[in-house]
């Protein structure tokens, strides 16, 4: 059985829901106590024991201590990982997207096409964005052979929640490694300004606006689409922008709205917040720097590439996957993760 302090490194719910992935990926049974010991509220929360339960259905795992509030629990996941269509209630709105990211790893090695409904919150703080998925992380994923689609049915936003995500997905048999190594050129920069309920404040084009002219203060154009809503349960907002180069690098950057944060400020920081990462060199941006660990961690080969900084959601999620028999090495801002190259276990 693997044990896991959740109060390791960061001790966030990224140790707790990518742990889960891979005992039921490497059928070991996992152990985890102090589970987000130093957050404020420890323990399970709605959006974590979701992703417990959606992967104990996925694999046919056995749980105990699958309750809000747990700061422990035992995972022994089944031998068989089924496909097909299913579909989670968050309860709150908690993050769509990171129950999302929970569950790509073990859809990869389904026994067939699977996709995922998911209502709960799409844009908010501390969580990856609906649209930072579509258009980075997915993306870059298709470059170690994976097959994964998410669409936006609904927004939904903190506190009411209720937006929407399908993902869909087709087994992967085996993930290739990765190497970027090289920035490269900035091709084109893009992005997408959302709101719902706020088209008469004008949100998204001034979210827009500020953006684009921070990007031309340092000599870069970008295409932003602006997009109204009505659907959504509550009013909200949310801009994303990425950016191409010339040597294939993605790198993206992303706010949701929130009371007292004004429209300019949301265009200003993603702008910066862009801007910063291209400027260290990296090959990456903050967010897929912690991402693309687990999938590197199960590919065939040795992945590199260079982070704009070890955050700690980066030393977390290299220290978990050290913990599951993965050699990792940080050459100052370059990763280097010596994929097991899993395959999914015949019959």
């Amino acid at each position: 059985m693997i044990h896991i302090d959740g109060s390791a490194k960061s001790g966030s719910g990224t140790i707790l829901r990518y742990a889960v992935a891979l005992s039921s990926l490497l059928g070991e049974p996992l152990h985890m106590d102090n589970i987000r010991a130093k957050r404020d509220k420890p323990g399970l929360r709605p959006q974590h024991l979701a992703s417990v339960t959606a992967c104990a259905r996925m694999c046919g795992a056995k749980v105990d201590g699958a309750v809000v509030d747990s700061k422990e629990l035992t995972y022994r996941p089944g031998n068989r990982i089924q496909g097909g269509h299913y579909h989670w209630e968050i309860g709150t709105a908690g993050s769509t997207t990171l129950l999302a990211m929970t569950l790509l790893p073990i859809a990869l090695f389904a026994d067939g096409e699977t996709a995922f409904k998911i209502t709960g919150g799409l844009f908010q703080d501390f969580a990856p964005s609906a649209y930072h998925m579509q258009h980075v992380f997915f993306p870059t994923l298709r470059k170690m052979g994976i097959e994964a689609e998410l669409d936006v049915i609904r927004p939904g936003y903190v506190p009411s929640g209720g937006g929407v995500i399908q993902v869909s997905t087709r087994p992967a048999g085996v993930i290739k490694s990765l190497k970027l190594l090289s920035q490269g050129k900035v091709k084109e920069i893009s992005g997408i300004a959302l709101s719902s309920r706020l088209k008469e404040q004008r949100v998204s084009q001034r979210m827009a606006e500020e953006c684009r002219k921070v990007l031309a203060g340092k000599g870069y154009q970008a295409g932003i689409k602006t997009l109204w809503d009505e659907t959504a349960p509550q009013a909200g907002a949310s801009l994303a922008i990425w950016l191409e180069t010339d040597s294939g690098c993605l790198l993206g950057s992303d706010q949701a709205g929130k009371r007292g944060r004004s429209s300019e400020e949301i265009g200003g920081h993603v702008a910066r917040s862009l801007l910063e990462d291209l400027e260290t060199g990296a090959t990456v941006d903050r967010y897929l720097a912690d991402q693309l660990i687990i999938y590197a961690a199960l590919a065939d080969g040795v992945t590199e590439y260079i982070v704009p900084r070890l955050t700690d959601h980066v030393e977390a999620n290299l220290w978990l996957v050290q913990k599951f028999g993965v050699p990792t090495q940080v050459e100052g801002n370059t990763l280097r993760i010596e994929g097991i190259g899993y395959r999914r276990a015949k019959g």
